[in-house]
């Protein structure tokens, strides 16, 4: 492989679940003692080393049997104490529930982490696990696909579920097992270290006096030797790995066994006899060099057996010995006790070539895989250098497999770039903070132990050892700010000034520190433990110990990107010109990079009305990187592109334009949603695509407007010869396409889980360990949340075996591509976000929306949930037309944001598109603009329009409401005076005098004129002055009335409710407190003279009033009563007599003149 062609390309995903409620922690009995200091420690250096989450041993089962759920990921945790298991189904059926739970099976000893086998029964739709732990247990676990939907299926107990069983050959050390294979649910192979391997047989009968498993030895020595050598060292005669087969002949079962004496040996299950056996690479040996081709047990990957046809499969062997060389076999059988294997491929040395580089590379794992029996097959290898690794694809037709071996291997692209954050400069509008936590905590980079545990190691380092309790309390980032923080201080210059420049280095610095130290805890988790592959979808997995990797295909623009001398349709024109314009910025430092990005903004999102040529002119002048341009850095371009860029022409730009607008539309309809776990593989392949394309057109665009301005005479101009004008503003509309995915791909929600996935936990006898807080919430990116379900998959015949990797790809460019299938219409995720509480997030999204009507009336509902009130009302105001004319079907689409009732009220005129925008003034409380916009709707409410009284009166209802919130009585008043409900005109004028009378606008109540209400607003307040018993300190009701009766000249009524008065102020005791400096001058008193006034203003024939009398009991019958009521007239006479008499007795108390009991009058002198 002289040069290297990228086919492929990986996306690397964290095993971190979105939400801690998915992980299930299960502790399993055990037969024997368990160990007592055993979890502390592990507990302990997990917390230490941060490896609770990295594995030691990992894989793929994918079941045989059923389709969904079909893959499996199993790892090996916790010091081999634990294993985890979880689904990787990328697609389900249209109406199966995700199986988003992590089963934690937490064992008293430790695992074999060779010795874990899943298989699947074919008359059962579940999994089956075994297991052999350090003292020799075999566990079988037996879980349905509900164990992975529902925590209450394993909260509630296994029971018979988990069943233990102690081997009788592994005990006293008897035998020693290394690997355990399944060869179906009712069958075991344990490989032993002596060379032979145990049989165990399932007992099917049900009988519980017989043992689960019926053990049978098998071994090469014979019985009688195989009884000597029960240490547990390795024979020569041990397989380092094995395969199980039948070969598609019904009742065979054959073993193939790669051995450390580099043999490959043939075994039939059914007698335990060995069939054939011939040297690995079916070499000729000198028996005195057995040492020099022995190999290493921890090689277990070994031997590969594939293939459908009925007797026949292709067996492909692995020698690690030299150099390392495949040796592929083809496999016969017409009987269940013989196989003949004949070697393809005698005289060819078939040595895979190892990645380019320097550095030593081991074969560390291989896949086979038979594509179809006309399209021959695929084989997929997994190279590793410590904690890198590299993978390389072959396809192959069996025949021409020598030629194909030497020119047509395809690798996989992995991106090992390290992120960093761009420098912060003194003109930069955020802080080196602010950049840091966003690369951080960039959705999917870091998972959230792997930070915790860099910041305990970097709080170590500056001495400053933090809680757990305190991070939790706030925050993991604002821990970390605040550790950070505590190494830098603003201190003053020389001058005396702030240093803001020292600060900002210093706090750089220590981010850098800090980021370093990430890494370093970060790497250990992308080493590669294993390479899967899944036969039917065609897709290939790297499993690592707390990651996994998806391989797809290369879109056209990665394949352009990461080839850049191989050919694109026929020529190097297009691989030319991206290259060219990604290494022209490569020079640019941060800030200018920073500055043309904040140039090209406003050209992204707002309408120029310049000519092409001035908004050229307007990027180059205020952007300015001619600046940072060398002569040199001109002349590579010009040796690229050609003198005066002759190679570039508008057709050649057509052409990458249409790379970067790679659509995709499926000729078979969509009937396979995606998976959460899928749905992740497609969100962490869009941030990658998304990223390299927003590169590609930002270079293109810089590189463009250089292109312009560079030339010698301007007959040799770019624009003469190319559209210039056409391609930029293109290059603009895909750049503001992917800066919106970004921006979705980048930014996290928090959503409240499915009632599916919450926790119903059991009290009791529960084998769940309380390890961890149950959460009822997820996080998602906000492209997951908003468009999640629109992802699916064609139907099950378009997946054949090699669509899968392709398909994935197909549909992250679609979505990165402006005129995709899937239309990011960012009015509608502003209202997902504001169904989420999310108005900040949504308010970010403000410059992606269009000017339509619905995007206007959006933004209004954006500002309305951030308080900004008059903002709102702009953009209420400006889509008041658009959103009120009527249309036939209007889209009723605002992802949960409007009701029915909302709905209705919109695209129904003016008057009820405003009657719902004052109701959601309303909502908010801001009353004032609750009544400007109520006034608005009436205005347009005319007698023409259907309902139109009852529009009116509710629109009404709520400018009243609003007034009476904003203490706009006169505008109250005049809205409950023009109100034609009059049941809802007398609530509303109560409401309207209680709210006045409560906040003592006493003046403006007596001073509006109520045009015929006057006599219900005198009911109101003359029931209010009945029902009142304080009159002192309650709101002043018989004051009110009075003055409301003398403004309207109702004397008589004046002088009642004076009266009135006087009888309460009597019935308190206020009749004796003096109020003046003369003793004479009381409440009652004042009152007496008030009375007295008024009633001298009428004619004296009229200056009476009448009083009612307290009831008095009057017996109608022998066994009925009722209360009579009576009532007297008392005249200006009488009340100036009482008024008399009233100082007569106060001056007579002055005087101490009263009666020594109740019944004694006093002498008045």
């Amino acid at each position: 492989m002289a040069t290297v062609w990228y086919y492929y390309k990986e996306t690397r995903l964290n095993l971190e679940p979105s939400s801690g409620s998915y992980v299930v922690d299960i502790e399993l009995p055990t037969l024997a003692q368990a160990p007592s200091s055993r979890k502390p420690s592990r507990s302990a250096k997990a917390a230490a080393t941060n490896e609770v989450s990295r594995a030691t041993t990992s894989a793929i089962y994918y079941r045989k049997h059923h389709s969904f759920p079909k893959g499996f990921l199993w790892r090996v945790l916790e010091d081999d104490a634990v294993l985890s298991i979880r689904t990787v189904d990328i697609c389900k059926p249209k109406k199966a529930s995700d199986t988003n739970l992590i089963l934690n099976f937490h064992f008293p000893h430790s695992i074999r982490p060779t010795c874990v086998a899943l298989c699947d029964p074919s008359d059962h739709d579940a999994l089956s696990i075994f297991v052999l732990d350090t003292a020799n247990q075999l566990y079988s676990i037996f879980l349905r696909p509900d164990s992975f939907r529902k925590r209450s299926f394993v909260e509630t107990g296994l029971g018979d579920s988990c069943k233990v069983f102690q081997p009788h050959a592994f005990r006293n050390g008897f035998k020693h097992p290394y690997r355990l294979l399944a060869v179906n649910n009712d069958q075991l192979v344990a490989l032993l270290s002596d060379g032979g391997h145990i049989l165990f047989d399932k007992n099917t009968s049900h009988n519980a006096s017989q043992l689960p498993w019926k053990e049978t030895f098998q071994n090469a020595k014979g019985w009688f030797r195989s009884l000597l050598g029960a240490r547990g060292d390795l024979d020569i005669k041990a397989a380092a790995a094995a395969v199980q087969t039948d070969l598609g002949l019904d009742d065979a079962s054959f073993l193939f066994t790669v051995c450390l004496d580099h043999r490959l040996r043939i075994w039939n299950l059914n007698n335990g006899q060995i069939l054939g056996a011939s040297d690995l690479l079916n070499a000729a040996r000198d028996p005195q060099e057995t040492g020099k081709w022995q190999l290493d047990a921890s090689q277990t990957n070994l031997v590969r057996i594939v293939g459908n046809t009925e007797g026949k499969r292709l067996c492909v062997t692995y020698s690690p010995v030299g150099p390392g060389e495949f040796k592929f076999w083809m496999l016969k059988s017409d009987d269940v006790n013989s196989v003949q294997v004949d070697d393809l491929f005698p005289n060819d040395h078939l040595i895979p070539t190892p990645p380019l580089g320097s550095d030593v590379w081991t074969l560390a794992d291989f896949s086979v895989t038979e594509r179809s029996t006309a399209r021959g097959f695929r084989m997929w290898l997994l190279w590793k250098n410590n904690m890198a690794y590299r993978v390389q694809e072959l396809s192959f037709l069996t025949e021409e497999l020598p030629n194909a071996w030497k020119n047509r291997w395809r690798s996989v692209f992995s991106d090992t770039a390290i992120p960093t954050a761009q420098v912060s400069g003194p003109s930069d509008p955020s802080g080196p903070t602010e950049k840091w936590l966003q690369l951080i905590f960039f959705p999917g980079r870091f998972p959230r132990a792997t930070v915790e545990a860099a910041l305990n190691a970097y709080e170590g380092a500056i001495g400053k050892p933090g809680s757990s309790s305190s991070r939790n309390s706030q925050g993991l980032p604002e821990a970390i700010c605040s550790a950070i923080a505590s190494t830098s201080s603003l201190n003053k210059s020389s001058s005396g000034e702030m240093d803001h420049e020292q600060f900002r280095n210093s706090s750089e610095m220590q981010w850098r520190k800090f980021y370093r130290i990430l890494l370093e805890l970060d790497k250990p988790r992308g080493e590669a433990l294993a390479l899967s592959y899944e036969p039917e979808t065609g897709m290939p997995w790297i499993i690592c110990a707390d990651g996994i990797s998806a391989i797809r295909e290369c879109s056209t623009v990665e394949k352009i990107v990461h080839n850049p001398h191989a050919p694109f349709e026929g020529s190097n024109e297009v691989p030319t010109l991206v290259a060219t314009g990604i290494n022209f910025i490569e020079c640019f430092s941060d800030s200018m990079l920073q500055i043309c990005q904040s140039v090209l903004r406003p050209e992204m999102f707002e309408e120029s009305s310049k000519s092409d040529q001035e908004r050229f002119q307007f990027v180059s002048d205020k952007a300015g990187f001619w600046r940072q341009i060398t002569e040199e850095d001109a002349a590579q371009v010009t040796d690229a592109l050609g003198q005066n860029f002759n190679l570039v022409t508008t057709r050649l730009y057509d052409r990458v334009l249409g790379t970067l607008n790679d659509t995709w539309d499926s000729q078979y309809p969509s009937e396979l949603p995606l998976t959460e776990f899928g749905r992740k593989i497609i969100i962490r392949a869009v941030q990658d695509l998304a990223e390299l394309q927003w590169n590609i057109c930002f270079s293109q665009i810089i590189i463009l407007v250089h292109m312009e301005f560079e030339f010698d005479r301007p007959e040799d101009a770019l624009h003469n010869k190319v559209e210039v004008g056409v391609i930029y503003r293109n290059l603009l509309i895909i750049l503001k396409r992917l800066e919106l995915v970004r921006w979705l791909a980048s930014t996290q929600l928090t959503t409240s889980l499915p009632k599916a996935d919450r926790s119903n936990s059991v009290s009791g006898g529960s084998p769940v360990g309380p390890r961890r807080q149950v959460e009822e919430h997820r996080v998602l990116t906000a492209l997951e949340a908003n468009i999640g379900h629109l992802l699916e998959l064609p139907e099950n015949r378009a997946i054949s075996s090699t669509a899968l990797p392709r398909l994935i790809t197909n549909i992250v460019a679609d979505l990165c591509a402006p005129t995709g299938s899937v239309q990011l219409q960012p009015q509608y995720i502003q209202c997902g976000l504001l169904v989420r509480d999310r108005a900040d997030l949504a308010a970010e999204l403000t410059p992606f929306c269009e000017q339509d009507p619905f995007s206007t009336y959006v933004q209004g509902r954006v500002y309305l949930a951030l308080k900004d009130f008059t903002t709102a009302a702009a953009y209420f105001k400006k889509a008041a037309y658009g959103m009120s004319v009527p249309q036939a079907n209007p889209e009723r689409h605002s992802s949960g944001l409007l009701d029915e009732t909302e709905w209705n009220l919109l695209f129904a005129g003016i008057p009820r598109y405003y009657a719902h925008i004052v109701a959601l003034f309303e909502q908010q409380k801001a009353y004032s603009f609750v009544t400007d916009f109520a006034r608005l709707a009436l205005q347009f409410v005319h007698g023409n329009m259907e309902d139109a009284d009852k529009v009116r009166t509710e629109i009404q209802c709520r400018l009243f409401s609003g007034a009476l919130a904003t203490s706009q009585f006169e505008l109250a008043h005049a809205t409950v005076l023009v109100m034609k409900d009059q049941a809802l005109q007398h609530s509303c004028l109560r409401a309207l005098i209680q709210r006045m009378c409560d906040n003592l606008h006493n003046s403006e109540l007596v001073n509006l004129t109520f045009p015929g209400l006057q006599g219900a607003v005198d009911d109101i307040l003359a029931q209010h002055c009945t029902n009142t018993v304080d009159v002192v300190t309650g709101v002043p009701y018989h004051q009110i009335l009075y003055a409301w009766r003398i403004k309207r000249n109702d004397y008589r009524g004046a002088a009642a409710i004076l009266l009135d008065r006087i009888q309460k102020l009597r019935q308190l005791g206020e009749g004796d407190q003096v109020t003046g400096d003369d003793i004479l001058d009381t409440a009652v008193t004042r009152q007496y003279l008030m009375l007295i006034n008024v009633l001298s203003c009428v004619d004296p024939k009229q200056a009476w009033v009448t009083v009612e009398e307290p009831a008095r009991p009057i017996r109608l019958g022998p066994s009925t009563s009722e209360h009579l009521t009576k009532r007297r007239v008392v005249t200006l006479a009488d009340i100036r007599k009482e008024y008399q008499a009233e100082l007569d007795r106060i001056a007579a108390i002055q005087n101490d003149q009263f009666g020594f009991t109740a019944d004694d009058e006093m002498e008045i002198l």
